[in-house]
């Protein structure tokens, strides 16, 4: 059924003028945001194929490159790029927070909750740090390193100026294994071992290094590593 066919108030754009977002599905938002449909399907049709064959949610279709959504009928460059920034967008708005409602840090469900919009889906490593002041209030949160599906770099002497930079006297280290199994291996826990000593140096603390996944987290701090004494 082409989209003009349908009922005025079925159509995503102006269901969405008469009744607001709040009463759109998944797949009606998506359709605005792709415009346009093929020459088989309307927009909506294509927004729920796109949907379903990305994973059924917006998390997993996030996870998606460029190159995998233009693998999708449909789906050319242009609607790959606007996807793409669309969920960029997503990931940091729920990451933004007003610098007066800084949180505070004390545990690592809470660093997962400021991490996660930025790890979840992921297909590849990525080394991020959160710079803390005396009384764990968040001070900065930054990405290092971007890696492979199993390896990222986690670089000292950057970590060490962004402490630095950020006047932080406490850090909390994190990365994702994409993988679902947060379990460190042996690089992981060397790694926490060298920056906890670089950091000793310059009396800042490394109080925790989290390793994330969708599935679970592994906390350092929580499990009583030596690698944090």
């Amino acid at each position: 059924m082409k989209l003009n066919e349908l009922e005025r108030c079925e159509r995503p754009r102006e269901k969405l003028l008469e009744k607001g977002a709040g009463a759109l599905s998944d797949k009606e938002l998506l359709a605005i945001i792709l415009r346009t449909g093929t020459s088989r399907k309307n927009v909506v049709e294509l927004a729920a194929d796109l949907l379903e064959r990305g994973g059924g949610n917006f998390v997993s279709l996030s996870a998606l490159s460029r190159e995998e959504m233009r693998s999708f009928e449909g789906i050319g460059p242009d609607k790959s790029a606007t996807l793409s920034a669309l969920f960029e967008i997503g990931r940091r708005f729920m990451a933004g927070k007003p610098h007066r409602n800084r949180p505070s840090i004390s545990n690592p469900e809470a660093v997962c909750k400021v991490v996660a919009p930025h790890l979840r889906g992921l297909d590849h490593e990525e080394c991020w740090i959160l710079s803390l002041s005396r009384t764990n209030r968040l001070l900065g949160m930054e990405k290092l390193s971007s890696g492979s599906l199993n390896n990222t770099t986690i670089d000292n002497k950057m970590i060490l100026r962004r402490a630095l930079d950020k006047r932080a006297e406490k850090v909390i280290l994190v990365h994702n294994h994409p993988s679902d199994d947060p379990t460190p291996g042996p690089s992981d826990i060397r790694a926490t071992i060298r920056l906890k000593s670089a950091l000793q140096v310059l009396d800042i603390e490394l109080i925790d290094h989290v390793v994330y996944s969708d599935s679970g987290f592994y906390s350092f701090s929580d499990n009583h590593s030596s690698a944090l004494k």
